[in-house]
């Protein structure tokens, strides 16, 4: 039975245009569409394609991007390529495939063609541990092909003459051993060492009684390391008698390295399938993963040598950018405890230009160290997220949270009154009141969802819990009171249960009715998605490239809306004139009066008073988005002014424009030697001592997530709880 089904969009006849950032992009032409499965050959499938465009297959070729990559065309030139397409595709429904005609194609056997991207990296010797650690006898693994093929496989086959015999020279032992495991790999035989260290290596085949043999040493006086004795006869004839090949965690890490630049999320499973393939090597899971770690590490730089550059990587942050903020501390035994980042574009942005109110959450990391991501985020004028403050910490603790919050308030010098959205628990009610004076702690009412419908303890539907969250939300929202008692008292009469909880929640905190603090209709913390997608993106990298890939994502962020705000004509920003313009179209219908001094009238569906110079409706419509309600605008029309003079100044295209008038500058490279560093010398940061468990990370996802899943309904008596199948329901005839 077929497996993974994609709907591949083949297009011809157009153009490819790259533009001044190498991406590619199709244009024009005429496009199909048709089924592909993991069972499809490539054969069949060019043969359909064919027949869609009227063309012959002698003619054609077929090419598509990979996923996340529109730089480089991959070409499908036989069944493995085709296969490998619908892997890279798996976690989408559709691909789309180019069609080109007119190429020179080469014959069907040989698929090098000079457009294809192979995945099959020359191993970095530069980059190669200087450390000797190899065991005398290498774990071999199950060759793939048979013992009556002689074909080699393809990828394999460049290795052959790896190896030419007597006075053959190598730089150094390990780009010789090297050597040797892709020549071993290529002649399909396993060896064993007799002899291995720092200037001398001898090697005979691990066949029982075959001769084949080699010896090299170093050149007196030189690095050069050279074979001074070889015996290339094998009397075990090769892979026909051998139990495997020599296939280590570093070769793989090697043969792997390129690919994962290209595809991050490459997984063990499939790098061991492709290694099977492309060399006829059978992999077991662990040494997958651990090439896949070792390539990784290669790539991105060590774990600890980051934790290591922590001290000089603060420096730098804060000489680069001045008035940002960046501390670190550690543990009695000087692992890492905690990180604070803030930069001075983000603090002056906030502080200039954006209402006075902060959003608090935290992000669960899966580096190799874990930890959690603690994040502030401030409502730029149009309500866009905006960065202010980050910190990396080992565990999300009361401890680190108020720890945060401590620092948060000295990067600030003087916050004033701040209103802060975030969880009802971790220690954060007490430690905002505390640190933050006159400040107020609005409940997120997402956390509040979430824990009610946890605690719920009877059997509801799906339906009677959507029910209850939507009567929850509209009770938070409810400007006054009246409104609040009606959705808490339809709560009741779904379940008492449900009623009680959310009386003893402390609406207060969350509910508008209540609230004393001003959150402009913010109601849950998880406001900065976009933050929380770079999280995701950056979770498994080194702690100081976590940081200067997110410094790199505020600076995009701050220039590209910098660009966008200039070209605005308009007094407020254009989410803030939309609603703005929403509220005037309800003006019409309404009758206003004036009742004493700036006080009015306003009548419709229902009476309102409208202080015009407190800015106050009895709605609360006003008080609560900073906007004139529809109530407000009708006395502004009334009076012969303009709405603009009414509005909150955060809306403003002025204070938009402030908010990102400050940038964010490069840091210097924390791998550049410090001659004269104080802090390094002072502090030496080690990893934290928690790891990351064993077996495959649980898939939470980032930002908000489904409050209630959906429950299943009985097709055949309507009841929830069961499906067809299982149900045991007596249904009478009609």
């Amino acid at each position: 039975m077929a497996g993974k089904k994609l709907i591949a969009i083949c297009q011809a006849g157009g153009e490819f245009e790259t533009d001044n950032d190498g991406i590619i992009t199709y244009k024009g032409g005429e496009a199909h569409a048709i089924d592909i499965d993991d069972e499809m050959n490539f054969n069949a499938f060019k043969m359909e394609v064919a027949e869609m465009f009227n063309w012959s297959t002698d003619i054609m070729s077929m090419k598509y991007f990979l996923p996340e990559n529109k730089k480089t065309l991959i070409t499908i030139s036989n069944d493995k390529d085709l296969l490998r397409m619908i892997k890279f595709h798996d976690c989408r429904a559709i691909v789309d495939i180019y069609v080109i005609i007119g190429e020179n194609l080469a014959p069907e056997e040989d698929t090098n063609h000079p457009d294809d991207v192979h995945f099959i990296a020359p191993l970095d010797i530069s980059n190669t541990d200087a450390q000797i650690d190899i065991p005398t006898e290498i774990s071999a693994v199950v060759p793939l092909t048979s013992s009556g093929d002689e074909k080699l496989v393809k990828a394999a086959h460049q290795w052959q003459n790896n190896i030419t015999g007597v006075g053959q020279r190598f730089n150094s032992v390990t780009e010789f051993r090297e050597a040797l495991r892709k020549y071993a790999i290529a002649n399909q035989f396993a060896f064993r060492y007799k002899k291995n260290d720092s200037h001398r290596v001898t090697v005979k085949c691990k066949a029982e009684g075959c001769p084949w043999r080699i010896h090299a040493s170093r050149l007196s006086t030189t690095q050069l390391i050279c074979i001074k004795k070889m015996n290339p006869a094998h009397t075990c004839e090769g892979g026909v008698h051998t139990t495997g090949y020599q296939a280590t965690r570093s070769w793989v890490a090697g043969i792997i390295k390129e690919k994962l630049k290209v595809f991050p999320n490459y997984k063990p499973k499939d790098i061991v399938n492709d290694i099977k393939q492309e060399y006829g090597i059978q992999l077991n899971y662990f040494q997958a993963w651990r090439g896949k770690e070792i390539a990784k590490e290669q790539l991105q730089g060590s774990y600890k040598e980051a934790y290591k550059q922590l001290p000089s990587f603060c420096e730098k942050i804060m000489e680069s950018n001045p008035g940002s903020l960046a501390t670190f501390t550690t543990k009695d035994d000087s692992s890492f405890q905690r990180l604070f980042v803030s930069f001075h574009a983000s603090l002056c942005g906030f502080q200039q230009g954006c209402r006075p109110l902060l959003f608090l959450d935290s992000i669960s990391l899966k580096s190799k160290y874990q930890g959690t991501l603690l994040a502030v985020n401030a409502a730029d004028g149009d309500d866009g997220v905006f960065p202010v403050a980050f910190a990396v910490v080992d565990a999300e603790t009361d401890d680190n949270w108020r720890w945060f919050l401590l620092q948060l308030k000295s990067a600030m010098q003087t916050p004033g009154s701040i209103t802060f959205v975030a969880d009802r628990h971790k220690g954060l009610k007490e430690s905002i009141a505390e640190i933050f004076e006159d400040s107020f702690h609005g409940y997120c009412l997402r956390y509040l969802t979430e824990n009610l419908i946890k605690d719920l303890k009877g059997q509801f539907s799906h339906e009677v819990k959507r029910l209850l969250v939507e009567d929850f939300y509209a009770a938070a929202y409810a400007p006054k009171l009246e409104g609040f008692q009606r959705y808490v008292d339809s709560i009741k009469s779904i379940s008492t249960e449900a009623y009680d909880w959310v009386m003893q929640s402390e609406p207060e905190y969350w509910a508008n009715a209540f609230f004393r603090g001003a959150r402009y209709n913010h109601l849950s913390s998880n406001f900065g998605d976009i933050f929380y997608n770079w999280a995701s993106e950056v979770h498994e990298l080194p702690i100081t490239q976590m940081v200067d890939v997110i410094r790199a994502k505020i600076l995009e962020l701050i220039s590209a809306r910098r660009l966008e705000s200039a070209q605005w004509l308009t007094r407020l920003t254009p989410s803030m004139e939309q609603k703005l313009d929403k509220e005037t179209l309800k003006v019409p219908p309404l009758q206003v009066l004036l009742s004493a001094g700036s006080t009015f009238e306003v009548r419709g569906d229902t009476i309102e008073i409208v202080d015009i110079d407190q800015w106050d409706c009895s709605c609360r419509g006003w008080q609560l988005t900073g906007l004139p309600c529809f109530h407000a605008l009708a006395v502004i029309g009334c009076m012969g002014r303009t709405p603009y003079e009414y509005c909150s100044q955060y809306f403003s295209v002025e204070s938009y424009r402030l908010t990102y008038t400050e940038t964010v500058n490069p840091v210097p490279s924390a791998n550049e030697s410090l001659q004269n560093d104080s802090s390094q010398a002072a502090v030496t940061v080690t990893p934290p001592p928690t790891r990351r468990p064993p077996g495959r990370p649980t898939k939470n996802r980032f930002g908000s997530q489904e409050v209630v899943k959906r429950q299943l309904q009985c097709s055949r008596c309507k009841g929830m709880g069961h499906n067809k199948s299982t149900c045991k329901e007596i249904l009478t005839e009609q």
